[in-house]
């Protein structure tokens, strides 16, 4: 296995989309949202690739699931981030139509890396 093959993944590809959009969102946040708002989100958002790539270094199936089913928590975490957002009026709705997109992408792209996972079982040792 490469260990930089997570680059490489959709899923990857993706959330780092989605952790630049929200990078520069979050620039137009209020300053009093600095150690709330705006610190929950970019959390979020990093956590969706640190995750998928934490995940791939992984040497078991169990574990590597375990990091994508976490990486994707952090997906709906960052989409209810932008809600907030949106509700507070930090945001317009095209803003919050385009994050609920890209983590809905994101989302997608991590259940099929999953699914994949789950038929291949390629992370399995086989006992023979």
């Amino acid at each position: 296995m490469n260990y930089r093959g997570y680059k490489d993944l959709e899923c990857y590809k993706q959330g780092r989309e989605l952790r630049i959009f929200i990078s520069a969102l979050i620039k137009k946040f209020p300053s009093y949202e600095k150690f709330l708002l705006t610190a929950q989100i970019s959390d979020s958002s990093r956590s969706v690739t640190a995750n998928i790539a934490e995940g791939y270094g992984r040497f078991t199936y169990a574990d590597t699931r375990n990091f994508f089913i976490i990486s994707r928590g952090s997906v709906t975490e960052t989409m209810e981030h932008l809600a907030t957002a949106f509700d507070e009026s930090y945001i317009v709705a095209d803003e919050l139509k385009t994050g609920e997109e890209k983590c809905e992408l994101v989302f997608k792209l991590i259940n099929g890396y999953i699914s994949y996972l789950e038929k291949s079982k390629q992370f399995v040792p086989s006992k023979k």
